[in-house]
Order: structure tokens, then sequence, then C-alpha cells
């Protein structure tokens, strides 16, 4: 099993590059379900889970083609060819490696007029049950049967008809599924409070590529007019904004000055506001987000919100940047109950946080040392690496399959703006 190796204390700086955002990609991928024509998309991250579901896919029935990838480029150009199914059944054993896997319903169903979904995996951060999902596609003519651990959805008449659902929290992913479900309907389809995060209007603009016709890209309320097909398209999928806000406190955590080239500034405003509030400069240019922090960081008070508020999947990267801080910050984490299982590793580094309830109170410490500490999730893992990179001696990061499922060739990225940061094998 791979580990990560830092030793840490050196100042980053130069220019980084984002990838395509994998939770865009995520969704993005099963929109090839929807029609029979090629979709192609470009920039999409070599990710563990970005290979998985392209196994998913693979077997439904659909071919994935690379194209025009060189070992030393980031990102890659993958068509799928969904031209015919031949199965509606996503399986457990593929399934079972990420929550995600879950969107694959609504495209089938849509194109098949039937589906059988195994209920997901993904990362072990707290109860996050598929109920919305369910009657959001009920409430645009899906039957519904959850048995055995699968989900088996019909639409009478081999056609959902479309229709109206308020979901009474905000989800992404059930907003992900219904709209690309409801595309194809007979009818139309209102979907109120739906989520507004940056990959949902990447989701919509990739639809309306295909030919789908949807009004309110972007806000709270989705308009979608079903359109009998939708036909193939190109489309390049955003940069990563989490992975951005990543390598963003990066560069505050160690006194560095990162550009990071292809940032979506537009996308990141929670997260670039909080740079600032705690003194690091962060300034937007054609090519992307300069980060520098030539002054000690301040403490915060924050809380994670949906978009666009500061995101959950930012959460533990700042939690392990205010550990350095000068003071005592607050962390309250309302999206997930199970979130803070990177506090006990951080501890073993010598962070001082104390968590009650959904709440951490994080102390600043002079420094960090480096320890052998285990990657519990995908931006757990992200925590960890930062903290590396500031302590003083060596970190080793174990179990880091997690952070391949989320940031493409991180230790490359890093190790060309200045980090002693290698992958070893123990076998």
């Amino acid at each position: 099993m791979d580990r990560i190796l830092i030793r840490g204390g050196q100042r980053l700086a130069g220019r980084l590059p984002i990838s395509g955002a994998k939770n865009a990609a995520l969704t993005l991928l099963p929109c090839a379900l929807l029609t029979d024509e090629p979709l192609t998309l470009r920039n999409l991250p070599r990710l563990a889970d970005v290979d998985s579901f392209g196994h998913l896919l693979n077997q439904l029935g659909a071919s994935t083609q690379i194209e025009g990838s060189r070992p030393e480029e980031f990102g890659r150009v993958m068509t799928i060819r969904a031209g015919r199914l031949t199965s509606t059944e996503a399986p457990y054993d593929i399934v079972r490696k990420m929550r995600a896997s879950i969107l694959v319903l609504g495209p089938i169903l849509a194109r098949q007029g039937e589906a059988r979904v195994s209920l997901p995996g993904g990362c072990a951060i707290g109860n996050r049950p598929i109920d919305l999902h369910l009657k959001a596609l009920e409430a645009i003519g899906a039957e519904l049967e959850t048995a055995a651990g699968y989900v088996k959805a019909s639409a009478p008449g081999g056609r959902l008809s479309g229709g109206r659902y308020r979901f009474p929290v905000v989800s992404v992913g059930a907003t992900e599924n219904v709209v690309m479900a409801a595309a194809t309907a007979r009818g139309s389809s209102r979907i109120e409070n739906a989520a507004r995060e940056p990959e949902i209007v990447d989701l919509c603009r990739c639809l309306v590529a295909m030919g789908a016709k949807i009004d309110g890209i972007g806000t709270e309320t989705l308009e979608i007019e079903g359109v009998d097909r939708l036909h193939g398209a190109t489309y390049a999928v955003m940069p990563d904004r989490i992975e951005a806000g990543s390598y963003a406190c990066a560069a505050a955590i160690t006194g560095g000055d990162l550009d990071l080239i292809g940032a979506a500034a537009e996308d990141m405003g929670a997260t670039l506001q909080a740079l600032r509030e705690a003194g690091v400069t962060v300034t937007e240019h054609g090519e992307g987000i300069r980060v520098t922090a030539d002054a000690p960081l301040g403490p915060l008070t924050l809380s994670t919100a949906p978009y666009p508020g500061f995101a959950t999947d930012m959460q533990a990267q700042f939690m392990a940047m205010l550990a350095l801080a000068d003071g005592a910050s607050m962390l309250t984490e309302t999206i997930f109950e199970n979130r803070y299982m990177h506090v006990p590793e951080l501890g073993r580094m010598g962070a001082d946080i104390q968590v009650s309830g959904r709440t951490a109170v994080v102390r600043g410490v002079p420094k960090l040392t480096g320890a052998q500490v285990m990657a519990t999730d995908l931006r757990a893992s992200m925590s960890l690496i930062l903290a590396g990179l500031a302590a003083d001696g060596e970190t080793q990061v174990s179990r880091v399959y997690h952070l391949d499922r989320g940031y493409e060739r991180l230790e490359e990225k890093l190790s060309a703006v200045g980090a002693d940061i290698e992958r070893v094998s123990d076998g």
C-alpha cells in the first residue's frame, strides 16, 4: 500500500495548474447515458473515482475512449459512446466504491424506462441517505421500490412524465439526478430549492449543449422542458474549486506564494473571502488566482453551508491551516455529522483542537511536528498533507488511496512548487 512522505518546512512558490473538477466530472459522465450519440468530455481529471465511473459505464454497455493524453499532461479527453445500453443494472461491486454512482439512476431510468441500482458507498463521513433522490424522481413520474440493497425504478409507459418537486433541504446529488432524468421527460418539470453549486451549473450547461431545455440555471428554481431526445456534444469540465482551495491553503500554511493556474475565482467566493479574513492576500488575474501569505495567519469563525456558503469540502483543509493561526478559531460543520475524523490525526502532529458536537475549537499553536498519520476520507487526507507541509520533521500519511480519489497527481504538483514530498510503496 502506498504512503506519502513529507519533510515539512519548505515554502511553496510558483505556478500550480488546477485540474478539472472531480465533482463536476462525476456528474457529467452519466450524461452520456442519455443519448445514443458520443459525448466527449475535455479537461477530465486523472482520478481513481473517474476511472471507477468509467468502469461502471462499461458495465452498462457504453464504450469509453481516452484520446490525446500524454503522461506528462494533466487531464484527459474521454469520449463515451452509449449507442445501446446492454444493462439497466448498476451492481453493488462497482457502486460500493463511490457514492456518485447513484447518479446513473436518473439517466438509465430516463433512457430505458427502468433501472436497478445498488445503494452507494463512498467516504465514511456520516449518514447520507438517498431519500431525496427517490422523492424527486417519484415526483416526475418514477415508480420506486427499495429492497435487498437495491433501488428498482420504472417509468410507466417507458417514459417519465415530468412534474414538480421542492426539496425540503438542499441536496446536490439529488438535484443532479432529477435534472438529468427530467431532461427527456414527456412534459415539463419544476425543481424548487435546487442546489446552486457551480457543478450543478456545469451539468445544466452540458445538458443544454446536448439539446436540453433548462431555464433558471444557477438559481434555486430550475424549469426543465422535456425533449424527445438528446444528441452528442463536446464539453470541457470546469476547474476544480476544491482542489484550488486546497492549494490556496497550502500557500497559506507554508507562508508561500502560489499562482493557481486555471482556478475560477467566481466559483470560490466563500473560500477566498475566508482566506482574506485570515490575512492571506488573494489576487485574481487573467490566468487564475495568486495566493500570497506574507503575514501571520489570523483566526476565523466559519460554518459550512450549501453554496454559495463555505463548502463542507473545505472544512478539513482550513482546520489544518488554522492550527497554526495566531488565536482561536471556531468551525461548525452543518452538512455532515461525522466529518471531524481528521481531528485525532492532526492532534498527533501537535494541533490543539477540541470538538463538541458539530463545533470544533482550533487554538493555534507555534508549530506542528511530523508524525505517522492515517487518512480517513478524501478531504481529511488533504488536511494531513497540508499539516505535513508546514510541520517540523517528517510526516507519513498512509491510506492515500483516499487522496487518489480527488487530487490529480498531488505529489507531482506540490514537488514542482518546492515541497519535499514523495510517494513510496510498501510493495
